[in-house]
């Protein structure tokens, strides 16, 4: 008897499988392919993402021990860990990396009006990196140390539900602030940075906000000083101008200077930025607002299957890590769909569990307690009263 699909169904039937489709059309992911595609490919690997999967010999294993469930959970194609391994090897990394950044356009329309601690009508971004740290005998196109390789996952990050806007994947040798050249600002949106991204003028010539702290070193001259609330933690607010030659070069223009003290800590901070209309404090909040992608970093390598991978080659690398924001960007659609006041962790960690049961996804992940009693329970006889 019928009784409703796979919980992993009922989460992949939020994928946009056209959209697949056409990302595989694109670069031919299927050409040649009699059995396992690329729709197969990703199933597998999303399933071990979700379900905190070590290796392709564990993805196998937990697959082929649920065989008659797989043509329901929409795996067409035999699992063997050979054809898993030669799928990431061989297929186009840029067709998960396509099919990512169309999620990532679902969300950022669900998520637009999210608040994020901040009262701002502009749409704010953190820009960062992290590295993740691999072997070099095994990842030797990965060049980072003299002996270790690494790759680098750098991340415009929108503020508004901490949802992945731009991601681009480099060897770790490559400096943060080149990863400017990738982007193209948006006018009026703020970009929130670390002190490694110093090409102030491009964003600026765009139209674009920047807000980040100064180095310890910056050489500045002040032209005019504002009146601050020193009651407020705020110690000056300044406009100031570059005073060496090849940083005033590179940047001519004037900015703002906020120096800020910290109330938990009490540590003194200098933040810059070239908006003149936003009030001091604001300013302050929105770079501690860069926080949520230090957070966002910690999230994925903590619950999702990116610090280890399945294969040593660079497609094998990216299409996993690729595959891993897709997934974590669809649980943020379904959060959203269903509106469900579960966080991602408590949905991930139920999915984990429950991905062959037939409940249906939004009671699975709601947060109201279900009766124990079944529908069969109750039509039991009963014995004695």
């Amino acid at each position: 008897m019928h009784a409703g699909k796979l919980m992993f169904a009922q989460l992949m039937e939020h994928l946009p499988e056209k959209t697949l489709a056409r990302c595989v059309a694109r670069y031919g992911g299927n050409h040649k392919v009699q059995s396992f595609t690329c729709q197969d490919q990703f199933l597998c690997m999303a399933f071990a993402q979700l379900t905190f999967r070590e290796s392709l010999r564990d993805i196998e294993a937990c697959l082929r021990s649920q065989a008659e469930k797989l043509y329901h959970m929409g795996i067409r194609g035999q699992v063997s860990r050979n054809t898993l391994a030669n799928a990431n090897a061989m297929r186009d990394w840029r067709i998960y990396a396509d099919f990512a950044q169309r999620l990532i356009g679902i969300a950022r329309q669900l998520y637009v009006n999210e608040p994020f601690g901040v009262d701002l009508s502009n749409t704010a971004y953190a820009l960062d990196s992290t590295t993740i740290d691999l072997s070099l005998s095994l990842f030797p196109w990965a060049p980072f140390r003299t002996t270790k390789a690494a790759v680098k996952m750098h991340t415009l990050l929108d503020l508004r539900g901490n949802i992945p806007s731009f991601i681009h994947i480099s060897d770790g040798k490559l400096h943060d602030v080149n990863i400017l050249d990738q982007l193209i600002p948006e006018a009026g949106a703020f970009y929130v940075m670390d002190r490694g991204y110093i090409d102030f003028l491009r964003l600026h010539q765009a139209g674009s906000f920047f807000v980040t702290r100064a180095k310890r070193n910056m050489d500045a001259q002040r032209r005019y000083s504002h009146p601050v609330d020193r009651a407020t933690g705020v110690i000056f607010d300044q406009t100031l101008v570059l005073q060496g030659y090849q940083s005033a070069k590179d940047y001519p223009e004037s900015f703002r200077g906020i120096r800020y003290k910290d109330p938990e800590t009490g540590k003194r901070l200098l933040f810059i930025t070239n908006n003149t209309a936003l009030p001091a404090l604001k300013i302050c909040a929105l770079y501690k607002a860069r926080w949520q992608v230090e957070l966002f970093f910690r999230w994925i390598k903590q619950h999702l299957r990116i610090k280890s991978f399945f294969g040593t080659s660079e497609n094998a690398v990216k299409s996993q890590i690729w595959i891993a924001v897709s997934v974590y960007v669809l649980v943020a659609i379904v959060k959203k769909r269903l509106n469900l006041s579960r966080s991602l962790y408590e949905m991930l960690q139920i999915l984990s569990l429950n991905l062959f049961e037939k409940t249906p996804l939004d009671i699975a992940l709601s947060t109201v307690a279900m009766p124990l009693e079944t529908a069969d329970d109750a039509k039991q006889l009963i014995l004695f009263n």
